[in-house]
């Protein structure tokens, strides 16, 4: 069988739960070693066991991703194991049931998404791209969402924070493209992961259809299959990009 992804290296952050161990347990069976950067240390230790039991190679550090200490030392450790970064997955991040509309929303909760989510792939990018210069090349899948391109009501700090992502995305890609770096960003729609199911009392999938997702709503190894899409040379002419799955959300 052929893999995708034999000898690279992918650095996944937030890759103990949802999309991201998705996309863990994914690049590891296409023949990654994938290192796994996670703040919940069980939900770590958990996905690199199910990596181990099928047969993959990884590595966990424990990560807080708006750390810029602990960001050096998670690229530390990559190089250390592997030798060099051909994948960074910023994943980490995600909405809160804290956010809300702006009047009413938290400061905290607002600088929460602009520690988490923006800095934490500011950070990611900024450490990692200056190896992926001088390897060649490399590619870099930042983590937005359709919060970022439509209108959302209660999710304003989120929606902020995403967009902030998308714009880094775009100016990454032109400023790198010349060293063979290719930065695209994932907008997924409504995805099952469990922190959604979670907020919705654990329902399944079929409880939770609605007319807005046309083909249904979304499984995190949905996502990662776009992840792994845009991590390969399958997309070798493609950056800047925001690939949308969000199953005809934001077509309506």
């Amino acid at each position: 069988m052929m893999v995708r992804l034999q000898d690279k290296v992918a650095l996944v952050t937030g890759g103990g739960a949802g999309i991201g161990r998705a996309t863990v347990e994914l690049f590891a069976r296409e023949g990654a070693k994938v290192v796994i950067a996670e703040w919940n240390e069980d939900a770590g230790r958990a996905a690199l066991d199910a990596v181990h039991a099928a047969g993959g190679e990884a590595l966990f550090v424990p990560t807080d991703v708006s750390d810029e200490d602990a960001m050096k030392a998670l690229v530390d450790k990559t190089l250390q194991a592997y030798g060099k970064i051909d994948i960074l997955h910023n994943n980490a991040g995600g909405s809160t049931t804290n956010d809300g509309p702006i009047h009413t929303v938290s400061n905290d909760e607002f600088w929460l998404k602009m520690h988490v989510d923006v800095f934490g792939t500011w950070l990611g990018c900024r450490l990692v791209i200056p190896h992926m210069m001088e390897a060649g090349g490399g590619s870099i899948i930042n983590m937005t969402s359709v919060n970022a391109i439509i209108g959302v009501k209660n999710r304003n700090a989120y929606a902020v924070a995403k967009g902030a992502v998308s714009s880094l995305t775009r100016a990454l890609a032109v400023q790198y493209g010349q060293y063979g770096i290719k930065v695209n960003a994932i907008a997924p729609g409504r995805t099952l992961s469990e922190r959604v199911l979670a907020r919705q009392g654990n329902r399944g999938p079929e409880d939770l259809k609605d007319d807005s997702h046309l083909l249904g709503v979304i499984e995190p190894e949905e996502i990662a299959r776009s992840v792994l899409y845009l991590a390969t040379d399958d997309s070798s002419k493609t950056t800047g990009h925001t690939l949308v799955v969000d199953s005809g959300l934001t077509i309506q």
